[in-house]
């Protein structure tokens, strides 16, 4: 059984900048909305930034966009990242 993602089409903005917290070797890749953070889990290991790709996709499916359209700020190898979205 497949859980759906939350809807974060709200985040489809230019100049928006997202707060998370990425946990990789998760169990299975989800997204949790908190106050002033998204949690991400994703099942893919931290090797080669492949866990950054995963949450970027993961990320960009939830918004309803493409991956291209967000950008890793700050956090490339932190549990803590910050990612911006550029519509344009």
């Amino acid at each position: 059984m497949r859980k759906s993602l939350p809807d974060l089409s709200a985040y489809a903005q230019t100049d928006i900048r997202l707060n998370l917290r990425v946990t990789p070797k998760a169990a299975h890749n989800r997204i949790v909305v908190e106050e002033d953070l998204l949690r991400v889990y994703v099942t893919q290991t931290p090797d080669g930034g492949k866990a950054n790709l995963a949450v970027l996709k993961l990320l960009a499916q939830a918004i309803g966009i493409a991956p291209s359209c967000l950008t890793l700020i700050h956090g490339k190898t932190d549990r803590n990242k910050l990612v911006g979205v550029n519509m344009g």
